[in-house]
């Protein structure tokens, strides 16, 4: 009754903001401001949407109890887990893919576990637990718009050390221990995000601008008032979309564990494709399949090793250099920089330098910097794929990171001999492209002495 329900107030909420929308295309495309009749008919249909949002937003937190009700009483007997199985996946049905984009989405191992792919796995399963002759395999699952190889450290059912300890009230624990192992991500959100529907991506590379802008006199003859012409130079540039992959092997015991599903996808798989994506961005050296990243892009501009002031404690000279660098973004790269890129333990020494009474030059120990570091009024993004003794600062925002395929998970015991061991692999992988429209809007800066 509630899904039906919520299904008829997204439609009526729809109805409603497309009337709207039809009135202001219209008077839109005619240039013109509303009529009075239009406005009216604007307001009446915009107070009816808020009603049924109103209405909407209710309906779905009412679910929401229930479904925690249901939740409460799962593996008690309270709930008829094959009943409340049935409509979930009657539910999942009705709704369709999932918009990452939506607000509340969730997460994509959220998105994974309350897939059709997933939910259709436990469906086949008596009770929700794999059998040891069952065969799994799953369609990908992701967003709409990873010879032999060593095995891993093994997610199994049967130690306490592994998945053993996932079987058990579900708690925080896991994702605590995965995020100890993670570092903080932040370059993607400093770059230029872009979408492809091709392997191959050509862009123009903006290598040189002319400005000879002046004041110019009226003409007085045919031979006067001509006005200069400036120019840009531009070249080709090709950037090739590279899959970035990685998967790790768990027991079908495990994979019976949504929660836990949810966790691995989140706090590991997904996670381990951004931290290489991140690497690849500012250290690929464009052989094989690797991105040409930041650091082997032709053109961009270089800032050799300061030496420390007479006076000054050592150190000092890298303060100097990170400085000269942001004014050769703004003077010779015609850009604003928005970010440096440092390796931390660069970042470490900065934070360090001190004055010859040992007064810190920055926050100190007791500062509040906040999550973000910050240089020269810059944000400092710490990236282990920047080597020690180097840092970038540009204007990232030159610098597209094209998405061909966005994260997503398969799942299948059709790996090796994992059939006959009881065993399934849970893929992740992403398609995507990095490439730099205007090089002489980064620096690579010397961080050595001098």
């Amino acid at each position: 009754m509630t899904d039906s329900r919520i299904g008829r107030l997204v439609d009526e909420v729809k109805t409603h903001l497309k009337t709207a929308k039809a009135i202001a295309d219209k008077a839109d495309e005619e240039g013109r401001d509303f009529t009075d009749d239009e406005r009216a008919q604007v307001a009446v249909a915009m107070g009816k949407a808020k009603d049924a949002k109103a209405q909407l937003d209710q309906a779905r937190a009412d679910d929401a109890l229930r479904k925690g009700i249901a939740d409460l009483g799962d593996g008690i007997g309270l709930v008829d887990q094959e009943a409340e199985r049935k409509s979930r996946q009657d539910a999942a049905r009705r709704g369709g893919l999932i918009d990452p984009t939506a607000k509340g989405a969730g997460s994509l191992g959220e998105i994974f576990v309350d897939s059709d792919a997933y939910k259709g796995l436990l469906a086949q399963a008596p009770n929700g637990q794999f059998g040891e002759k069952m065969r799994v395999q799953s369609a990908p699952v992701g967003y709409k718009t990873f010879g032999q190889r060593g095995q891993k450290a093994l997610v199994t059912g049967l130690s306490d050390t592994s998945a053993g300890a996932f079987i058990t009230s579900d708690q925080l624990g896991l994702q605590v221990g995965l995020d100890a192992l993670t570092r903080p991500l932040s370059l993607r959100d400093v770059v230029t995000p872009g979408q492809t529907t091709s392997d191959t991506i050509e862009y123009p590379i903006l290598t040189s601008i002319t400005n000879n802008a002046a004041p110019v006199a009226e003409a007085t003859s045919t031979s006067t008032g001509t006005k200069p012409e400036s120019g840009f130079a531009t070249s080709r540039g090709t950037a090739v979309v590279r899959t970035i992959a990685h998967w790790i092997p768990a027991t079908k015991r495990a994979l019976s564990d949504a929660a836990q599903v949810r966790t691995l996808i989140d706090a590991f798989l997904l996670y381990g494709l951004e931290e290489e994506l991140e690497d690849q961005m500012v250290s690929g050296d464009g052989t094989g399949e690797n991105f040409t990243g930041i650091l082997s892009v032709s053109g961009t501009q270089t800032q050799d090793a300061v030496a420390d002031p007479s006076g000054k404690p050592a150190g000092f000279g890298m303060l100097l250099a990170l400085r000269r660098a942001k004014t050769k973004v703004r003077l010779a790269g015609r850009a604003i920089a928005n970010a440096y890129v440092m390796n931390p333990n660069d970042v470490e020494s900065l934070d360090e330098l001190s004055d010859n009474d040992g007064r810190f030059y920055g926050n100190g120990p007791f500062g509040t910097n906040g999550p973000t570091q910050t240089l020269w009024g810059l944000p400092v993004i710490e990236c282990e794929g920047m080597p020690e003794g180097t840092a970038v600062v540009g204007d990232w925002r030159k610098a597209i990171l094209w998405d061909r395929e966005q994260a997503s998970i398969t799942v299948t015991d059709s790996h090796a001999d994992f059939f006959v061991k009881n065993l399934v692999a849970i893929l992740a992988e992403m398609r995507a492209a990095f490439g730099v429209v205007q090089p002489n809007a980064f620096v690579e800066v010397d961080l050595t002495v001098a």
